[in-house]
């Protein structure tokens, strides 16, 4: 058949890049990225998936890496932005700017790294007896389909050399930058452990929450960590799609539903499980353990560079403003009952007293 007769229309090139890698593809609402099957992927000699959740959005996706005992990934290069999280295994990572330097820092399970824009970088497994997996948030949908040529955006040459920062920012040190509760800033590259990260006072989502937002590689892709205390849960909200939401620590659940519905989606999760929340749906977050559960979110527009005007509305207070004053948020004397009731019941299987007193109406 002639072009005419099958004109190239509709197309995603994406898409059509991922199926010529030929890597596995999981889609879901919620996803256990410890399970998430893998097969030998040749771009980077070693095994790989794609991760594409229900709330993704347009810009985002998510890769999954194992990388064998004693192996190395094979070097890489590229125009789209990459947020690293270890999700079990330790080695290290080997990054080669333009102008020859090279940084290496070593990781381990629960940390968070970034790789500075088109710079060359390896991954290491540092055993030699234990695998790793990693699994990567990138922007490479974004980026393929802006250009549609998978040569300029794998073999572009050009230094963005402002994008790697201090050189303090590969050994696990940061800057803090204050801006306001719920928006404090740490800059760097790396973080040794997401769990032992320092957070800071969150009041306007509720119950002791704390947090902390990233600025890693001067990049475009948000990533921010948030903690509930024992026996607390945080405020509904929603906002634009593709926030990538990630338990660290303890185990819980979170509700979605979108606003006039009243069944919820119920997500439960433990370190690897990963949701993406779907455009406006209302979603709330519950800690059920014993311990303090932290979550990390990755999203495409960062507190520097918010890139749309959605996202610089939902990351400059539009997602803490209650609905009845035109925000996104839902306040405790407004939610439904039925959520307490159900967090009562779910926190009392793992023998956990819930500390609600004096938010929420028995």
């Amino acid at each position: 058949m002639n072009d005419m007769a099958t004109p190239r229309v509709g197309v995603d090139v994406y898409l059509e890049w991922l199926k010529r890698e030929g890597i596995p593809v999981t889609e879901d609402f919620g996803v256990d990225l410890l399970k998430v099957p893998t097969a030998p992927w040749a771009r980077c000699d070693a095994k790989g998936a794609a991760v594409h959740l229900k709330g993704r959005g347009d810009f985002l996706c998510m890769f999954v890496f194992d990388i064998d005992p004693g192996k190395a990934t094979a070097p890489q290069k590229h125009l789209y932005e990459e947020v690293f999280y270890v999700l079990d295994g330790r080695g290290s990572t080997t990054i080669e700017t333009a102008d020859g330097r090279r940084h290496s820092f070593e990781w381990g399970p629960r940390s968070l790294f970034a790789i500075p824009l088109n710079t060359r970088y390896r991954l290491y497994n540092g055993s030699g007896s234990q695998a790793a997996r990693l699994v990567s948030t990138t922007n490479l949908p974004a980026v393929l389909n802006m250009f549609h040529d998978e040569n300029f955006v794998f073999g572009n040459e050009w230094d963005f050399g402002g994008r790697v920062g201090s050189d303090k920012y590969f050994s696990g040190e940061g800057d803090f930058i204050p801006i306001r509760p719920g928006n404090h800033l740490w800059e760097t590259n790396f973080v040794p452990d997401l769990a032992a990260i320092e957070l800071q006072p969150w009041s306007d989502r509720g119950a002791g929450g704390s947090n902390i937002m990233f600025i890693l590689a001067d990049g475009t892709m948000h990533a921010h960590i948030s903690e509930m205390p024992v026996g607390t849960y945080k405020k509904a909200h929603r906002h634009p799609a593709d926030f990538h939401v990630m338990c660290v620590t303890g185990t819980g659940y979170s509700l979605l539903w979108y606003e006039g519905q009243k069944d919820w989606v119920k997500v439960d999760w433990k370190h690897g499980t990963v949701f993406a929340p779907p455009d406006a749906m209302f979603h709330q977050h519950f800690n059920t353990s014993a311990v303090p559960a932290r979550y990390l979110a990755t999203a495409y527009g960062s507190l520097r560079y918010p890139f749309t005007e959605g996202k610089r509305a939902a990351l400059f207070g539009g997602v803490s403003t209650s609905v009845k004053k035109g925000g996104n948020q839902i306040e405790y004397a407004d939610q439904d009952p039925r959520v307490h009731e159900l967090f009562v019941k779910e926190t009392a299987k793992n023998g956990v007293a819930v500390r609600m007193q004096g938010l929420v109406s028995p």
